[in-house]
């Protein structure tokens, strides 16, 4: 099987041959005065980046996109590592990763036991990655392992903790462009990070927001907002498109929109309510219980008002028990004390999350001594 070569030869991990020396890193129109991506003072981190690749059924464009990437990067001068992560594949893409491996001890590869998402792919990714920088992109070939560096000095020159891909001219169809142009929107509404693309893999983080991340369910498309719950900030550049060459979609146009608008309502409340459930749910107490009290309130006052206009007998007439409107509003009241209940119950559920595990509930940025 053929995996593919770039014209500079067989990718060395021979480190006195190719390996620059720590810190003498650089990227294209650097401004002076920002604090460099790979800092000397990061010890965690073993490598400079990290490439997570997600793979499902992707055998025929391991080789090329390896060969491509292993060429951008030692271009870049950094040291890699490129992490394939099998996500199920049934094909031959796991023993193409094997092979790639074998022959460079850069590539790393995760295999699962069957699939589970292209979310958890990017999580088993993230937790396994050593680089002080972490950028992904799709297994298909479609994004251009040559806007990596652009991303980079992006990240760089506005001192971003993350930069993503917008594909402006996009290789898909009319379909999938407008519901994806629509979906964005509608996102960048209710969260309120405004970003084109959010269906772009292409992407750069800094470690320490993506080891700060907690993926579930398949929340991949909504990285940035994840990350924006710790406070970061986000930059988006233009990135190249490009046309798959071997084999073809996993997903249509509309497949993914009911589970696209389900993930848009968690990572809303997440991200307004995750810390203060109280403030949901009491809102919603307090807005049921107002109404259960004034619809019964009304009935009250107009049975009081027709034994005033009416005597005894006209208030013994006008009856409430068997109405409609009684039973709402008993039901109105009920919820509310539901909704508070669980109000309670969440704040409680809040605080033994982050004291039993003594987890901030701040991120720190940067501290001047």
């Amino acid at each position: 099987m053929h995996l593919g070569s770039s014209k500079r030869g067989p990718v060395s991990r021979d480190r006195e041959t190719w390996c620059p020396r720590r810190g003498a890193i650089g990227f294209p129109e650097m401004k002076a005065g920002r604090a460099p991506i790979f800092d000397e003072a990061d010890k965690d981190a073993e490598v400079d980046i990290s490439v997570v690749i997600p793979v499902y059924n992707e055998e025929q464009n391991l080789g090329p996109l390896y060969a491509e990437l292993g060429t951008v990067l030692l271009d870049l001068g950094l040291d890699y590592e490129i992490i394939f992560v099998d996500d199920g594949s049934v094909d031959g893409s796991y023993d193409a990763m094997c092979q790639l491996h074998a022959e460079d001890a850069a590539v790393k590869a995760i295999r699962f036991r069957r699939n589970f998402g292209q979310t958890a792919a990017f999580a088993a990714g993230f937790d396994y990655a050593r680089g002080r920088v972490v950028a992904t992109l799709d297994a298909d070939g479609q994004n251009d392992p040559a806007d990596i560096p652009r991303l980079l000095a992006k990240m760089e020159e506005g001192d971003y903790d993350i930069v993503t891909g917008w594909r402006v001219d996009r290789r898909e169809s009319l379909a999938r462009r407008l519901v994806s142009k629509l979906a964005n929107a509608l996102i960048s509404r209710t969260t309120r990070i405004s970003i084109h693309d959010r269906g772009c893999s292409l992407k750069v983080f800094r470690a320490d927001v993506v080891k700060n991340m907690h993926l579930y369910g398949q929340l991949h498309r909504f990285l940035p907002e994840l990350a924006s719950a710790i406070g970061v900030r986000v930059a988006e550049l233009p990135v190249n498109d490009r046309k798959r060459k071997f084999g073809k979609s996993k997903y249509g146009a509309l497949s993914r929109t009911p589970r696209v608008i389900l993930d848009l309502i968690t990572v809303a409340f997440v991200l307004g309510f995750f810390a203060s459930p109280m403030r949901l749910f009491g809102s919603i107490a307090l807005i049921s219980g107002s109404l259960g009290l004034l619809t019964g309130g009304g009935l009250v006052l107009a049975k009081l008002y027709s034994g005033l206009v009416g005597g005894w007998a006209g208030f013994r007439a006008y009856q409430i028990g068997d109405r409609p409107l009684l039973l709402f509003s008993v039901l109105l009241i009920t919820l509310s004390v539901n909704f508070l209940m669980m109000g309670l119950l969440g704040e409680m559920i809040m605080r033994t999350y982050y004291e039993v595990q003594n987890k901030p509930t701040y991120s720190i940025r940067k501290v001047l001594e």
